[in-house]
């Protein structure tokens, strides 16, 4: 036993050291170092698997390169063209070039992309209905990558009718997050692949021991499903019971040339998770996009992608920017609201300086240690003037940004430390005021759900224990 206690002292010690020696904020490094002295054995394990930063560069290359050069190499001049090129940038109103420059310059795929069209989906059984509608109708190739792909009645029901388009000679490749699903059977996945689905683990020993560590705790967030290249689906809706019957969610219908950055980000993922395709890449890639019907046409887009082995934080410096520069009000919606504290300052100097910023939270979180976890930050939202209401009900899990009458943003990016710097998300950028108004309307039409709270009110309805805990909450941030 006093051998044992003296390796672990040693062991402490050392995780300590690194923690100091590390690049984390001077809040993260406090944490790991109070983790790692109250729960010396489980503090390290955690600290090993959660607090150490196993991104390089040869990572990025080891999992990018291989992706890009078979991108260059098999597609032809039109498509690369298509999908490379920057004519659609200065269609971008001029008071949101900069950001949209900005997003280009975290990522050389994150161009702007004109002649979309859409539908803003609110409801999981309108996703469920326009969702099997268009697999039924796909004759080539069916991408996804979504962060839950449950086995529940939803979950199955998409995944049976993918059985059908299989066998009619459909091509289904499934990139499974495999870490978030490993509470589901094996044989769920096993069963998807014996009826001819190409089911790809995103977090594999295979692929490399670093990749590996980095990838159990640097998950992939997105849900991106692309079909015949023609149409596509991405925001903040997975694949289960929650999202189709039980949640408030947002999501994207897609058609137009967006869906080439879309697919590109999924080839992107799907060969740098050790996935192959059946076909030349080139044969995935559209070279028309007809306008189709949709309830908002022809709109300027952008999708912005962010991977941890990213060098920058795309969302938060992107959602910073907007809120510096927001004139006349900026809604948002967001489950977890754990903002870093530049994100913090930007929204709360938006209030100081009369931006009528709106936060809309769920009153009821679906984990029980993010509801303190949110109002940790409620005090200093009110203080500088944000007006916050708690929606009641089904548990809101929409991440939109709404600003001005001329920019929206839709995706499946949280205002926590987790999406902005330790998964891969992606969210979409719409430069167009007639989409800014519909998202207006359905921020002010989810209020008839939610109480608006103020700082008198709200501090005297705290009790003590909800006081503690959600400052001992706070704490625990760098994890989220």
């Amino acid at each position: 036993m006093p051998i044992f206690l003296t390796i672990l002292a040693i062991l402490a010690f050392l995780g300590i050291l690194q923690v100091l020696l590390g690049g984390n904020t001077a809040k993260a490094k406090l944490f790991w170092v109070v983790c790692i002295l109250l729960f010396p054995f489980a503090g390290l394990i955690i600290y090993c698997l959660c607090g150490i930063d196993y991104r390089n560069p040869a990572t990025r290359r080891r999992l990018h390169d291989k992706a890009v050069a078979r991108l260059k190499k098999e597609i032809t001049p039109e498509q690369a063209d298509a999908w490379f090129s920057d004519r659609d940038f200065e269609k971008v109103p001029e008071e949101y070039k900069p950001l949209a420059r900005l997003l280009l310059d975290c990522g050389e795929g994150n161009k702007v992309y004109a002649g979309n069209s859409f539908e803003i989906i609110t409801s999981g059984l309108r996703k469920r209905e326009l969702l099997l509608e268009d697999i039924r109708k796909a004759r080539h190739f069916i991408h996804l990558e979504y962060f839950r792909f449950g086995n529940d009645k939803a979950g199955r029901e998409v995944r049976d009718l993918l059985y059908q388009k299989v066998a009619e000679g459909v091509e289904v490749c499934y990139l499974n997050n495999n870490m978030v699903g490993r509470f589901i059977s094996r044989s769920y996945y096993r069963d998807m692949q014996r009826h001819g689905m190409n089911v790809v683990p995103y977090t594999h020993i295979r692929m490399g021991f670093r990749q590996w560590l980095m990838r159990i705790n640097c998950q992939n967030h997105r849900k991106i499903l692309v079909i015949d290249g023609q149409v596509a689906y991405v925001g903040g809706m997975n694949l289960n019971d929650h999202y189709f019957y039980e949640w408030r969610d947002t999501h994207l219908r897609v058609t137009g040339p967006i869906i080439a950055r879309l697919q590109a980000s999924f080839m992107d993922s799907w060969i740098g998770s050790g996935g192959t395709f059946r076909h030349p890449l080139n044969e995935y890639i559209s070279e028309a996009y007809p306008q189709q019907d949709a309830p908002l046409k022809d709109k300027l887009m952008q999708e912005a992608v962010s991977a941890p082995e990213y060098p920058f934080r795309t969302a938060q410096l992107a959602i910073e920017w907007i809120l510096n520069h927001a004139r006349r009000y900026a809604y948002i919606q967001t489950p977890y609201w754990v903002p870093p504290k530049s994100l913090m300052e930007a929204l709360k100097n938006a209030a100081k300086r009369g931006v009528d910023v709106q936060l809309m939270l769920p009153k009821d979180v679906d984990t029980p240690f993010m509801g303190p976890t949110n109002r940790a930050y409620y005090a200093e939202c009110f203080e500088a003037g944000v007006r916050i209401f708690e929606r009641g009900g089904e548990f809101i899990h929409a991440k939109t940004l709404v600003v001005d009458d001329g920019l929206s943003v839709m995706g499946g990016s949280n205002l926590d430390y987790r999406s902005f710097d330790i998964n891969s998300e992606n969210d979409t950028f719409i430069y167009d005021e007639e989409t800014a108004q519909v998202n207006k309307q359905i921020f002010e039409k989810e209020k008839a759900f939610c109480e608006e709270l103020d700082l008198a009110t709200w501090k005297a309805s705290r009790s003590v224990w909800q006081r503690f805990s959600s400052a001992f909450m706070r704490l625990f941030s760098p994890l989220f």
